[in-house]
């Protein structure tokens, strides 16, 4: 069917590789890229031997012409980014040049300031159309299965969504009493930034951490979640006519909180510079420095996760509500592919998603948020890749639970 080239080689693109490996129908051949070409070739050593023919490569994903020079001679059907957030706009614009599909899991970010927008890469929309060539944004879990969840329902359950409550709970316990389970310069900011929901065409900013509610879970149990500021939100905003409402909640542990808390009041996850022994720091990059690895958290991992979606909206002028979520365990994603369910949940979804274009399901000219396209055969695919979704047509309202809106957690 086609090739892939992959920029990335951390836990998420360690899932997406060992997932086209076992979509060979789809990957007939792909190359792993990274900037530590060694992490490509370990992956390579422990794929190798079946259908998908693996190739590695070194580049480094700031550099257009690097990319540009790697894509001309890789000749890939599309190019899946699962670098930094940082790269988004360098690789879509080696793409462009090259006139090269495009996906990624997470929008572009500035190094200077968290922003959580897609701006930057919408507006390479005319470029993409005029080029032929599909960029699809957001392709993880959330970003991603959320907004495919989201237009499943519309097209299957309701003539109007007028609330999006989006639930991200990891009930995953590593052990340690501090570590972030994805990269952790991108969830530190995501954390500690002020949170935002989208309401009657307006956003109403929060501070981190001010609304609090405990969900039970299926298979987890009861969790605090608080309501934070996700990318999806805008997209979906934009994108979902009649939306009256979207809030985005996550799970985090007292012990989590406390850590991050400490870390903030005293600078440690600032992203200003600062000079130290006659260099420029970034704190927070040091803190990542110095964390656990993130890829190294699996084999240490037991529990499970709980993402969906609840749906509150009009069918036939009657009121209706729907709830479609995956569960996932970290100790059987280990077993699998070596890693746990937050990568897991990010790049199997990635690997489907570049199938989607591959395959010319998802494939129309210009740069789109994975909930403009026909949701139905993504949908098929998770059941078929490992992230099957269950539906519960009478959940609990987030609203319907007791309010517990208290000072902020993190207050600066």
């Amino acid at each position: 069917m086609g090739k892939a080239l992959i920029i990335g080689a951390g836990g998420v693109a360690s899932v997406a590789v060992h997932k086209c490996v076992q979509n060979s129908e789809v990957f007939e051949e792909i190359c792993i890229a990274s900037r530590t070409k060694s992490k490509c070739d370990e992956l390579k050593a422990k794929l190798d031997g079946g259908k998908t023919k693996i190739t590695t490569a070194q580049v480094d994903a700031d550099n257009v012409d690097e990319l540009i020079a790697l894509i001309n001679e890789v000749k890939p059907d599309i190019v899946m980014n699962l670098a930094l957030p940082y790269q988004d706009l360098t690789i879509m614009d080696a793409c462009l040049a090259t006139k090269t599909n495009y996906m990624d899991t997470a929008n572009y970010e500035p190094h200077d300031t968290a922003k959580f927008e897609y701006s930057w890469q919408w507006d390479y929309k005319e470029r993409f159309e005029q080029a032929g060539i599909t960029a699809l944004l957001g392709s993880g879990f959330d970003p991603g299965v959320t907004g495919v969840f989201s237009a499943y329902a519309l097209k299957h359950y309701f003539d109007e969504i007028e609330y999006i409550d989006i639930l991200d709970c990891n009930g995953g316990d590593h052990g340690y009493p501090f570590a972030t389970n994805f990269n952790p310069e991108i969830n530190i900011r995501e954390v500690s930034a002020n949170g935002k929901y989208w309401e009657n065409g307006e956003w109403i900013e929060t501070k981190p951490m001010e609304i609090k509610r405990v969900y039970d879970f299926k298979e987890v149990g009861e969790k605090d979640m608080y309501l934070l500021y996700h990318e999806e939100l805008e997209s979906l905003a934009k994108n979902m006519p009649g939306l009256k409402r979207i809030r985005f909640f996550m799970t985090f542990g007292q012990s989590y909180l406390t850590h991050l808390k400490a870390l903030e009041n005293v600078g440690m996850t600032s992203i200003e510079p600062i000079e130290y022994e006659g260099k420029q720091i970034i704190p927070l990059q040091f803190l990542k420095a110095v964390l656990p690895d993130p890829a190294s958290l699996g084999p240490r991992t037991v529990g499970k996760t709980n993402i969906g979606c609840i749906f509150k909206g009009k069918k036939d002028g009657k009121d209706k509500t729907y709830y479609v979520y995956n569960i996932c365990d970290h100790q059987e994603c280990y077993k699998e592919v070596g890693s746990q369910a937050i990568s897991y949940t990010t790049g199997v979804p990635a690997m489907i998603g570049a199938a989607m274009v591959m395959t010319g399901k998802w494939n129309k000219p210009g740069v789109y948020n994975v909930e403009e396209f026909n949701p139905d055969p993504f949908m098929e695919e998770l059941n078929k890749w490992g992230l099957p979704w269950v539906e519960d047509f009478n959940p609990v309202l987030v609203d319907e639970l007791p309010e517990e809106v208290k000072e902020s957690e993190l207050v600066r």
